[in-house]
């Protein structure tokens, strides 16, 4: 469908329409009386949200991103799905699946009683995905833009035969210096730190960032906090169908390798991802559906 197609159908007057963003992609931007955001149709990814009266974006994109078919765009949300990681199967297939670096569809877009926006938005098996990943799914990616961001992943088996995933928001968070940031809720928790060979180790106090941090963390709390001291501000993030969490941080040396970063965006982001990933492997039966959920809100003071 065109731009102005799109906008017929779900576009909402004073409060949500559909442009041509970068690469030519459709974007949903939402302006409603609690926030602004931005959505792109391909890879269903939110790239913006900014609650009314912050002047920070809860989200980071960096300037380098790609906006290409085929390609992934660093920042914002990206969903990993139907696995998280490199290729479980090691059959040379992608890290982190097929789903954030392809077309969706959108579905529906209103306006709550609440004067909050619903995006929803789709993906479907097709003779291409079932290639890659032998199995028939629906895939729904719901957008819920107010004074808070709430996300909601629903995976649905619409074949005959039970199947595993591993999946992830993917989130890239805004931050003043990644060196003030604090990562609270994962304290005495066990974690596997890749930067670091796959050992398991233990969270000793707050998670702060001085070199490359890649760890995926188990058995988490269904909320976590980033303190972000030099913006002065909190990210609380609330969970649902989530133990596990991911946190990561290039830092300087592979943020120099990564085209689609500049030199200096490892000291602007930290990825805290709500995920199910490692062991936590989840089995969807035939006609049963999974949800993803996380919830996002800025506090301050």
């Amino acid at each position: 469908m065109t731009v102005d197609q799109l906008n017929q159908e779900f576009g909402i007057p004073n409060q949500l329409k559909i442009i041509e963003g970068k690469g030519g992609f459709p974007v949903v931007e939402v302006d409603n009386k609690r926030a602004k955001a931005r959505i792109s149709v391909y890879s269903a990814q939110v790239l913006s949200f900014q609650p009314n009266g912050e002047t920070e974006d809860l989200l980071f994109v960096s300037e380098n991103a790609y906006y290409q078919t085929g390609k992934a765009t660093k920042g914002g949300i990206p969903i990993c799905w139907p696995w998280f990681g490199p290729d479980p199967e090691g059959l040379g297939r992608a890290s982190h699946g097929f789903v954030r670096n392809r077309m969706w569809s959108l579905l529906s877009a209103e306006e709550t009683p609440d004067g909050e926006t619903k995006v929803r938005l789709g993906v479907t098996a097709d003779e291409e995905t079932l290639e890659i990943w032998p199995h028939r799914f629906e895939l729904v990616m719901e957008i819920l833009v107010g004074t808070q961001l709430r996300v909601t992943l629903i995976t649905q088996n619409t074949g005959d035969e039970a199947f595993s995933i591993t999946q992830a928001f993917h989130a890239y968070f805004t931050i003043g210096d990644v060196t003030q940031v604090r990562v609270l809720g994962l304290e005495d928790k066990t974690y596997l730190d890749k930067a670091d060979g796959g050992a398991q180790k233990t969270q000793s106090g707050a998670i702060a960032i001085s070199e490359e941090t890649d760890r995926i963390y188990m058995d988490v709390p269904p909320e976590l906090i980033v303190d972000d001291g030099a913006l002065g501000r909190r990210i609380r993030i609330a969970t649902t169908g989530s133990h596990t969490a991911i946190v990561w941080n290039p830092w300087k040396e592979i943020s120099m390798k990564m085209a689609d970063l500049e030199e200096q965006d490892y000291q602007r982001f930290i990825c805290v991802e709500t995920a199910n990933a490692e062991n936590e492997v989840i089995e969807v039966s035939p006609g049963s559906d999974y949800r993803l959920q996380a919830v996002y809100a800025v506090e301050r003071g």
